[in-house]
């Protein structure tokens, strides 16, 4: 089950942390560079790699899946310049222009570039920068690596006498230590602006094309979709065992649980797919994505009505029931739109400004949903309280508590979350981000193990449901003490009642519903 209060987390920390994923084929299609300085620049991609295994043949990329090899694999890029750049040079030329691919370890960031040029660092050599730093001029200003001098590496990509285009021939570079691999293409000669690129690169890592950041998240959706099947026998093995005792709220526990195993088990999958391929299956990505909707909706609305006391202390949600409905369906689809932009086909994650587009409708109706869950539950407790429904108090208290612990934590995580950013800016410590996501599941699925022990089908199951024949809203002396008093002041009892119906006008209330009234 979704946790309800994963919306806590503050919109920053949304933005900040993001859960938009690299591919490991980065695909580029009509790619133009941009001006830096006194560089042009492509951002080609980055992702976490593991070093290649010992023993492995780190010069040729091989075959194979799981070979132990880690590699980031160039194949048909190809680049245009603009006729005005060719025809420029002659047929008889061989160098007439030069891109670069420089592939950087996150710790080597410092040794691309030079003194600063025009306020700015320099990315490329000048003749003053050559003198100074011993660099070529017109090539990336590159330093070797205190670990390993053959670093950050530098592949050449040129062009000929006056052809418009060049090719790169396929070539792979092997990892040789554990890191945030980034890649940048680069020129440095101005009359080659316009230039455009496509073809694409392929990152491996020794047991198979998923991102560093990724293959954690493989394993532990793997392991939560066993803990859903075991939560799943457990609790199926009762409903069946006690389904003619069973509640209308234990039906949509069942639901959840079932959507959670589901989702899981999709997730897994797509990992798994995306793992041999190196490509994000789209359909699987899909309905995984849309399984999570679905149970993150039904979860958030189960919380909320299980907060109203519907099926405890109330029969129905009367006048309330469209606006639940109402609130499901827009949660749905905003959820539903944000997940499919941010995983479906993703290679990269998203901007800033996207994110806050998509994120903020989620946010707003979570702070929503929060707002109105914490109002049904003291109104609830209050009612239960004053009708001395000592068992079914008892259940709510501990329900409030587990969700008062829920708070806490959450809490406790989002300050870990920004703290985790704010001192990994360069996103070094990849290795260990995927517990950031997969905290709000397992957090999620620890308040559905609670409301199933709470909620557990059992003989003594309508003991807890809502009981029209015993009149519900009141203890058996209470309901004849009053029936009697209403005899007598019959009118007051109804001037009451309309003036609670002329004051009550809160969207969160209980009581505000005539039909249920009616009812009880």
């Amino acid at each position: 089950m979704a946790s309800p209060w994963m919306f806590l987390v503050p919109l920053m920390v949304t933005m900040i942390v993001g859960v938009g994923v690299e591919g490991s084929v980065h695909d580029y299609k009509r790619a133009t560079f941009k001006e830096n300085g006194n560089a042009y620049l492509f951002y080609g991609g980055s992702e976490g790699m593991r070093a290649s295994s010992p023993g492995s043949d780190n010069h040729k990329s091989g075959s194979g899946l799981n070979n132990g090899k880690s590699y980031i694999k160039f194949e048909n890029i190809t680049l245009w310049r603009t006729k005005k750049a060719a025809s420029m040079h002659t047929s008889m030329e061989h160098r007439t222009g030069l891109v670069q691919a420089v592939i950087f370890e996150a710790s080597d960031r410092d040794n691309i570039g030079g003194s600063p040029y025009v306020g700015r660092k320099a990315i490329c050599c000048t003749p003053d920068l050559a003198k100074t730093e011993g660099c070529k001029q017109g090539e990336v200003i590159r330093r070797p690596s205190a670990t390993d001098p053959s670093w950050p590496n530098v592949l050449n990509i040129e062009f000929s006498g006056d052809e418009i285009s060049t090719t790169f021939s396929p070539h792979s570079v092997a990892i040789p230590k554990t890191g945030m691999y980034n890649l940048y293409f680069i020129f440095c000669e101005p009359n080659l602006k316009g230039l455009v690129m496509e073809g694409k690169t392929i990152w491996k890592n020794p047991t198979g094309y998923l991102p560093g950041r990724m293959a954690p998240l493989m394993t532990f959706y793997g392991f939560m979709s066993l803990a859903y099947l075991l939560l799943g026998v457990i609790w199926f093995s009762q409903y069946i065992r006690f389904w003619k005792d069973i509640l209308q709220l234990q039906n949509c526990i069942t639901l959840v649980i079932a959507l959670g195993m589901f989702e899981m088990t999709l997730w897994y999958f797509e990992y798994a797919n995306f793992n041999a391929t190196g490509i994000r299956p789209m359909g699987i990505t899909f309905w995984a994505v849309t399984f999570g909707a679905v149970r993150k909706t039904i979860a958030r609305l189960l919380i909320l009505v299980v907060s109203m006391g519907y099926g405890v202390v109330r029969p129905t949600l009367g006048g309330l029931t469209s606006k639940v409905i109402l609130l499901g369906a827009t949660y749905f689809v905003a959820s539903e739109l944000l997940d499919v932009v941010e995983n479906v086909g993703t290679i990269d994650d998203l901007s800033g400004k996207a994110r806050l587009f998509l994120v903020l409708p989620v946010a707003i109706l979570d702070a929503f949903l929060i707002l109105w869950v914490f109002t049904s539950l003291s109104k609830t407790l209050e009612k239960l309280q004053a009708r001395k429904r000592t068992a079914k108090l008892e259940i709510y208290r501990k329900f409030t508590n587990a969700l008062a612990v829920a708070v806490v934590v959450s809490v406790a995580w989002i300050g870990y979350e920004l703290y985790f950013k704010a001192t990994d800016p360069f996103s070094e410590h990849w290795q260990s981000a995927w517990v950031i996501s997969a905290f709000w599941h397992a957090l999620s699925f620890g308040l559905l193990c609670v409301l199933c022990v709470l909620w557990a089908p059992s003989q003594n199951s309508m003991r807890y449901a809502y009981s029209e024949e015993s009149g519900e809203d009141f203890d058996d002396e209470e309901a004849l003490a009053l029936t009697a008093s209403a005899l007598v002041v019959d009118g007051d009892v109804k001037q009451e009642k309309k003036e609670r119906k002329a004051v009550n006008t809160d969207v969160f209330s209980l009581d505000d519903d005539t039909e249920e009234d009616k009812r009880e």
